[in-house]
């Protein structure tokens, strides 16, 4: 009589099929949720209602992470192929000075201020995506230089000082439209910034989703020599992934200056930090070639949650730091944990 085998355990990591699989997979999105669903329960009241819930509150979260939010969305693009930008705060600095002195001292019309601004953006990072190939230095170290190159020229550009935007038809004076990036829509609801940001993150997925480019950001990201070897222009790509991220940082930089009618050669200080955390939150791996821009909306409104909630109950900003730096060590575990079958 033979004797009976033991049914195989299921594969909890194959993909598609396994709950674990599921879950790392969705990491940011189960994380959002939790501190979403924390954030109800601890959420202080007023008049019987509770502040977290408020539409206003809600649409403030997101509005308060849309720079962040903006910046992180290039930063994914750029981790995916192994890479990393720390210019991104400098860069956006850069840009709301820009904007500033544009409008104001130099009395450009607004779409030409805007598009000099982004320009100047999108030449930035295409400058440090060249350095970077074909120089063969690290990311780190070239954006590392960049971060002081672009603060130095938003010092220059300023004098050091901060530019304050008025708005009106005489000389010295923005066009009036550009205050509506401080602004809220549909009814005074949805705040212009929140609104932008998630445009802009709509614009990436799509992209990452359906193009050949697509195909090839992960491919560099994965394997770099496997890629170059199968025909992938892996130069190029790599230029063009660090010019969409100074242009997204510029992008940052305007609404920036938008929202607080100002541009400060000190704006955006550390902000490469947040925009790192929000992906890494949002499970793309710095080791590249896997992650994605849903993952990292996720990551930036679940920190901009944590915020929130931490700051309506008055916990002191000092442990908010520390809570953050304690989810963002909490993710990075996580991939560390996430088997290589799982995309």
């Amino acid at each position: 009589m033979t004797e009976a085998k033991a049914a195989p355990l299921p594969d909890l990591t194959r993909p598609g099929g396994g709950l674990l699989a599921t879950l790392f997979r969705f990491q940011s999105l189960f994380g959002l949720v939790l501190v979403f669903i924390a954030a109800v329960v601890y959420s202080p009241s007023k008049n019987g209602e509770l502040v977290f819930l408020d539409s206003g509150n809600l649409f403030n979260v997101v509005r308060s992470m849309s720079e962040i939010g903006i910046l992180a969305v290039g930063m994914t693009l750029v981790i995916l192929i192994g890479g990393i930008d720390l210019s991104v705060g400098s860069v956006l600095g850069l840009a709301s000075v820009g904007s500033a002195v544009l409008l104001t001292g130099n009395d450009l019309g607004l779409v030409p201020a805007v598009l000099l601004v982004l320009v100047i953006g999108l030449g930035f990072g295409l400058l440090q995506g060249f350095a970077i190939t074909s120089f063969g230095i690290q990311a780190f170290i070239v954006t590392l230089a960049g971060m002081q190159i672009a603060r130095g020229l938003a010092r220059i550009w300023s004098g050091g000082q901060g530019v304050s935007i008025t708005y009106g038809d005489g000389p010295g004076q923005a066009p009036t439209t550009f205050s509506l990036l401080g602004e809220r829509t549909f009814n005074g609801l949805v705040p212009i910034p929140a609104l932008i940001f998630l445009v802009v993150a709509a614009l990436a997925v799509v992209l990452l989703r359906v193009s050949a480019f697509s195909r090839h950001v992960y491919a560099i990201g994965g394997n770099e020599k496997a890629a170059r070897l199968s025909g992938v222009p892996v130069k190029r790509v790599k230029i063009v992934v660090f010019g969409l991220c100074g242009l997204l940082a510029a992008l940052a930089g305007i609404v920036h200056a938008g929202q607080l009618n100002f541009g400060g050669p000190n704006d955006g200080a550390m902000y490469e930090l947040d925009a790192i955390a929000a992906v890494v939150i949002g499970g793309t791996s710095l080791m590249g070639g896997r992650g994605s821009v849903v993952g990292t909306v996720a990551g930036a409104l679940l920190v901009g949650v944590l915020r929130n909630i931490l700051g309506l109950n008055n916990v002191d900003s000092n442990v908010q730091l520390l809570v953050i730096g304690l989810v963002i060590v909490l993710a990075a575990g996580l991939q560390r944990l996430r088997p290589a079958s799982v995309s």
